[in-house]
């Protein structure tokens, strides 16, 4: 068996610790995490997901309405999500699956669309702006993610198809979402006002203590292993490197680090490994993120001086930006 988000071969005898069909349903269909100890774990859906159920549910109520929609997510796999919605007005609400401390758990996502010439997507009351320019974002942008965007407008085109509508204006708003926000890392990162629609691949994955047994045994049981800290790290690293295992450890490095007795590579994005290198890296530099850090020449030095003396002994580590470049390398 297959993980279709993660593209990770399913061990056979963690297959035969699970005790019904339907929770091997689940996995099969990317809603379910099978563990090690037979345990399968609920996946979420993103900020961007739910955003875009209620859009879609707003949109295709303009005809009739809706008690639940089909999204395509960016990862590729359609799910339908619990979504209401009657005269224009759609609502779905925010599912964190098997992840308790998941802050945008239970929130009201709220769509209200009107026919127009053209698709216009607004972001009300509840979703996040930037502060301050960004390397990816200008000052006043919605926190919208590039996959968020798309999966949320991919659902309004297939309900204007379904609707045969030319255009729609859809205005997106979060119900708590400003007090939700001022409860994440958003306004550290300069994103005031409300939540971010974010999710690579729309579904949030249900960390917890089993997941991070599972985790630490696929690295014991690799001959080769690269161990990134996000989905986009788990995509650039399986181009990079074909013929190792990839294993998503999240903020656990240290745990993946420990549990690796082969030829390791750390590989991901700046902020989470360059942190663990060094927890003090913006300490003085006046910036809130290691992304935002490193794409200043004063960043890009102090990260080539970390790699060259990278604490892990052994390990090679690679870092990368978000279009796959290769922007650091301890080697």
């Amino acid at each position: 068996m297959i993980d279709p988000v993660t593209g990770f071969t399913i061990p056979d005898e963690w297959v035969s610790r699970v005790q019904s069909r339907d929770e091997l349903e689940l996995v099969s269909t990317g809603r379910g995490v099978l563990t090690a100890s037979g345990a399968v774990l609920r996946r979420g859906i993103t900020t961007g997901a739910t955003a875009a159920a209620a859009a879609k549910a707003a949109v295709l109520s303009l005809r009739k309405p809706v008690l639940e929609v089909d999204i395509l997510l960016p990862c590729g796999i359609r799910v339908v999500v619990p979504a209401t919605g009657e005269d224009g007005r759609g609502s779905a609400v925010k599912d964190s699956g098997d992840y308790p401390e998941d802050r945008t758990a239970g929130l009201l996502f709220r769509a209200d669309a009107v026919e127009d010439t053209e698709i216009i997507l607004h972001a009300g009351e509840g979703i996040g702006r930037f502060v301050r320019d960004t390397p990816r974002y200008t000052e006043g942008e919605p926190a919208i993610s590039p996959p968020a965007r798309d999966c949320i407008l991919t659902a309004i085109t297939e309900a204007l198809e379904a609707n045969k509508f030319s255009g729609v204006s859809v205005t997106i708003s979060v119900i708590g979402g400003r007090d939700a926000g001022a409860d994440t890392l958003n306004p550290r990162v300069g994103v005031i006002g409300g939540i971010s629609l974010l999710g690579t691949t729309g579904f949030v994955e249900p960390w917890d203590d089993h997941l991070e047994s599972s985790m630490e045994e696929r690295v014991r049981s690799a001959d080769r292993v690269v161990i990134t800290t996000g989905r986009i790290g788990l995509r650039i690293s399986r181009l990079l490197f074909p013929e190792y295992e990839v294993v998503l450890a999240g903020s656990k490095i240290g745990q993946a680090i420990k549990a690796s007795s082969c030829e390791t590579i750390l590989c991901g994005l700046p902020g989470l490994i360059l942190k663990f290198i060094n927890p003090d890296i913006l300490e003085g530099t006046g910036y809130q993120t290691v992304e935002e850090y490193v794409a200043t020449e004063e960043g890009q030095n102090r990260m080539r001086e970390m790699l060259n003396d990278a604490t892990p002994t052994g390990i090679r580590i690679v870092i990368v930006n978000r279009d796959g470049e290769v922007i650091g390398d301890s080697r």
